[in-house]
């Protein structure tokens, strides 16, 4: 089965806002708050060309978030469709941004999740992430 990477378009909107919120939506309890992905401006980051879709039986299925920066390029934000996972489409996304992040130049990709988003820490490294450091944030 063939999954197409691309640039998301308007048109895209509110395919990604559902799966953002379907992604995200159990963490809400866990974490006390809305975590950050839930609250980005996604018709924005698509005019800015900084979000791509993955599709999947010709269906907006998965999102990747790519910005870059200075030395690096930062993955904002990766997320499958509950219903869409375990076909692979995280690892491809994944894959992808690593491509985009060495044919831009970079020598580095980099992504930050909340520690209490273990499920992702546990698979990011499992396809060979590193944890390079931890920020604690004080609240209020």
């Amino acid at each position: 089965m063939t999954h197409n990477v691309r640039l998301a378009t308007p048109g895209d909107l509110i395919a990604v806002e559902a799966i953002v919120q379907s992604a995200y939506s159990h963490y809400v309890e866990r974490i006390d708050r809305k975590p950050g992905p839930m609250l980005d401006d996604y018709r924005s980051l698509i005019m800015d060309g900084r979000l791509y879709v993955i599709e999947m039986q010709a269906r907006v299925s998965g999102i990747l978030v790519l910005i870059p920066q200075d030395s690096e390029i930062l993955l904002d934000n990766i997320a499958v469709a509950p219903e869409a996972q375990g076909h692979g489409l995280g690892r491809k996304l994944l894959k992808f941004a690593k491509q985009q992040a060495l044919d831009a130049g970079f020598n580095s990709l980099c992504l930050y999740t909340n520690e209490a988003m273990t499920e992702n820490i546990d698979l990011y490294l499992r396809i060979g992430y590193v944890e390079t450091r931890r920020v604690y944030m004080k609240n209020g």
